[in-house]
């Protein structure tokens, strides 16, 4: 009989496979300079060592011999976004859309449209060759490849519960196993780009990536680079910060179980709104009725990205470690082809868009869209660090501006885009998804600059000050 003691368990034994994971990524120097996730080695230690495999892992299972574990990611993934929108950052500037547009308008839009082309050449490739070629495929299973890639483990669960809902069992499977190869794609891809870039001049920065620093290869920061967590903002007397922090999450998560399952009695049909963008909600919420009270400055941000962050681990260490191989083979070829066109259009979207539409540094820009594109926000943070270790460029501050509004199209298309393709509404999502993604490089071009005859090579607007600057750190702080 599976109960809370069984679930506990199974965290408790993926914790100590991350530990485990941990201290080989640590030592393991081809693990380093790939920058492999410890999340990913310690799913594939528990896929291989499950039950499909050496079955030595005691982890709980159902009757039919498969693991509970496979339901896991979903209620994770809900958790993750219960906390999106809680807390402030200190000292965070009010942002106007206007602002950004005029401010940032490349970034803007070039990340924009790179997720709108992602699901719209996605659905397109799907209806004009995957379809023709297999046409016993689900409807949904193009829409895979976003999931997985730009959306990482956390929208492949949440798209593949959709597509669940809609009777296609192995949704979650294919979801998991483009998330892994979405990684891979990141890791591996972005690092052969980077040499690439280096030996051809097109970084501005770093021109040798051979010295990196300690901490990103053993992922043990040393003493005089750590950085505080967060605040405490609450007295422990009272209540513990962290209590705090992680109650106001699970209460986000709670509100946002019971409203979805009042609207599936309350509005029983077809079309369903998903339990994470309830749950994300319900966190807005939650942070507005602090504010109202003036205690909203006492969520910090940073303690609530924290909880994001280990729930993503987790996250994807019980994602790879549920993919049924039975079922990536059964799906083998039409994977391949899908996954192929994936990391191609990533590629092409970085090379060539990136240097013609980015104002200045262009490639460090461009390799954090693919980083992102391919896996998650810390995949591409991980690959700019690499040609931007100091952050100089100001990449992350124009995307986490910019972002405040690309995340509302995000979730549009994550709650409504899946719905449709589960109900047969496939080629209006493409076609406008797609419109729209060519529509945002256009508007890049024309309102922030076109620099297609401009050399990769040649310096833009503010990057030889930049450059100085990076140079002149450098020289007073040469480790």
């Amino acid at each position: 009989m599976f109960g809370p003691y069984q679930m506990l368990m199974d965290f408790g034994l993926m914790s100590i496979l991350l530990l485990i994971a941990h201290l080989v990524r640590s030592k393991v120097k081809i693990l380093q300079y790939i920058y492999m996730p410890s999340s990913l080695i310690a799913g594939f230690i528990a896929l291989f060592c499950g039950w499909q495999f050496l079955d030595i892992l005691p982890f709980a299972v159902r009757e039919n011999g498969s693991p509970y574990m496979s339901s896991y990611p979903y209620l994770l993934v809900v958790v993750l976004f219960a906390g999106l929108f809680l807390g402030k950052e200190e000292n965070a500037p009010k942002v106007k859309f206007g602002n950004v547009v005029k401010e940032i308008g490349d970034t803007f839009f070039y990340n924009l449209g790179s997720e709108f082309w992602q699901f719209g050449a996605a659905l397109l490739f799907g209806l004009l060759v995957l379809a023709p070629l297999f046409p016993s495929l689900n409807q949904g299973f193009a829409i895979m490849l976003p999931a997985g890639f730009v959306g990482g483990h956390g929208y492949a669960t949440a798209i593949g519960q959709t597509f669940q809902n809609y009777g296609w069992e192995e949704a979650m499977t294919v979801g998991y196993t483009s998330a892994t190869v979405g990684l891979l794609t990141g890791i591996i891809g972005g690092m052969i780009l980077i040499n690439i870039a280096t030996r051809k001049g097109w970084t501005r920065l770093v021109k040798d990536v051979s010295s990196l620093p300690e901490s990103m290869l053993t992922g043990f920061v040393p003493e005089k680079e750590r950085v505080s967590m967060g605040k405490e903002t609450v007295n422990p007397i009272a209540l513990d910060p962290f209590t705090w922090h992680f109650a106001l999450v699970m209460a986000a998560f709670a509100i946002g179980y019971y409203v979805y399952n009042l609207t599936k009695t309350v509005m029983p049909g077809k079309y369903e709104i998903p339990m994470m963008c309830l749950s994300m909600l319900a966190g807005v919420v939650i942070q507005k009725l602090l504010d109202g009270m003036k205690l909203g400055n006492y969520v910090d941000k940073h303690v609530t990205n924290r909880i994001g962050s280990w729930v993503t681990d987790y996250l994807v260490a019980f994602g790879v470690a549920s993919i049924q191989i039975s079922v990536v083979v059964k799906y083998a070829v039409p994977m391949l082809l899908l996954f192929s066109f994936g990391a191609l259009s990533c590629v092409m979207v970085c090379m060539v868009l990136g240097r013609r539409l980015f104002h200045n540094f262009w490639f460090e820009r461009s390799i954090f869209v693919f980083g992102w594109n391919t896996g998650v926000v810390a995949m591409g943070v991980t690959l700019l660090r690499v040609v931007d270790p100091s952050f100089k460029t100001k990449t992350l501050e124009d995307y986490g501006l910019a972002y405040v509004f690309i995340s509302f199209f995000e979730i549009a298309i994550v709650s409504i885009v899946p719905s449709l393709v589960a109900n047969g509404i496939i080629w209006a999502p493409a076609i406008v998804l797609t419109v729209a993604a060519v529509g945002c490089f256009l508007l890049s071009a024309v309102t922030c600059g076109y620099y297609g005859k401009v050399p990769p090579t040649a310096l833009r607007e503010g990057e030889e000050a930049v450059i100085k600057d990076f140079q002149s750190s450098l020289e007073k702080n040469p480790a």
